[in-house]
């Protein structure tokens, strides 16, 4: 794959990355459900046999298991890819999850992840979310001295909208921004990807596939049997009346897709990828098969009439 400069970084970055929500382990809030080490570490090793050149975790991903997991996929590698990871996403001792951005937690996160990724520094350090709303410039400062401190090399935000994006940039230069950006969720195009642009923050798009609802093998019978601890249950795209239209929108990409001889969930990443300001994004696997499927979405551009038909479609079915 070629690669993209991240925002103002000196990362250059595959379109592709390898994305480590689901291979967290179930039995928390935001779980999957349960999955296999061996299988995830397979699906990374695939991932960087087709070239990705990058891994994005997160602490919460798994209460620290994700990032448990990749290190044990990268023990070996002679050619490591950049590992980014999040912060902001607390868990207590009985497993439940909430937000905290005061500095003394953001430093102790930090090394935490640290600790478990097996690294003496990490290549791009991310606030998850923007809450409590009140600590944000407090927790971006501390990601400043993290960086001047070379715990981390470049720091960047998830989930930050323009206002929150200029407050960070008021303590120091925000290198990305990784926001939810899928043909079902396009809330970023009216104002934060040409924001993003014009101040030199990368864009990392995250569920590109809709959590996997684009992925073209998702039918209602398979989401009314997804397990119990699998947070895509509660999500309003997988329950009606929003399930129907997404499974109609998967049979048009089906028919884009032929074209280039991609499958449903690789021309849904391509479309993603088709945003200028678009520097990569994120594509999960719990298992070998699937990200070698998806990786065809980096050597294709959809055309304008593809475009304008996937535009069409969303158009009129909210309609």
């Amino acid at each position: 794959m070629n690669t993209r400069r991240l925002g103002n970084s000196d990362l250059h970055i595959t379109p592709i990355g390898f994305g480590a929500w689901a291979i967290g382990g179930g039995g928390w809030e935001w779980a999957w459900g349960g999955q296999a080490d061996a299988d995830s570490v397979a699906a990374i090793h695939e991932a960087l046999d087709c070239g990705a050149n990058w891994i994005d975790t997160a602490a919460v991903y798994g209460l620290g298991h994700s990032e448990e997991v990749v290190a044990k996929a990268l023990e070996g590698v002679a050619r490591r890819p950049y590992v980014f990871t999040k912060c902001g996403m607390v868990w207590d001792d009985d497993w439940q999850v909430g937000f905290r951005l005061k500095r003394a937690s953001v430093r102790r996160e930090c090394e935490a992840s640290l600790r478990r990724l097996r690294v003496d520094v990490i290549d791009l350090y991310q606030i998850h979310w923007p809450k409590p709303a009140e600590d944000i410039q407090e927790a971006w400062g501390e990601l400043a001295k993290l960086r001047d401190e070379g715990k981390v090399r470049w720091v960047g935000v998830s989930n930050f909208d323009v206002g929150q994006l200029e407050q960070a940039r008021a303590i120091a230069p925000v290198t990305s921004l990784q926001p939810p950006y899928s043909l079902l969720h396009r809330e970023v195009e009216a104002e934060t990807l040409s924001y993003c642009a014009a101040n030199d923050i990368g864009v990392i798009a995250y569920s590109p596939m809709a959590s996997g609802l684009l992925a073209g093998a998702m039918t209602r019978e398979r989401v009314t049997n997804l397990p119990a601890d699998d947070w895509r249950k509660r999500s309003p795209d997988y329950q009606e009346p929003r399930l129907s239209r997404n499974l109609r929108l998967v049979e048009t990409l089906r028919g884009i897709g032929r074209r280039h001889g991609l499958s449903p969930g690789a021309a849904a990443v391509a479309w993603v990828l088709g945003a200028p300001e678009v520097t990569g994004a994120i594509v999960g696997a719990r298992r070998r098969g699937q990200f070698r499927e998806i990786a065809e979405a980096a050597r294709v551009r959809l055309g304008p009439g593809e475009v304008a038909e996937l535009g069409g479609f969303l158009t009129r079915a909210a309609g």
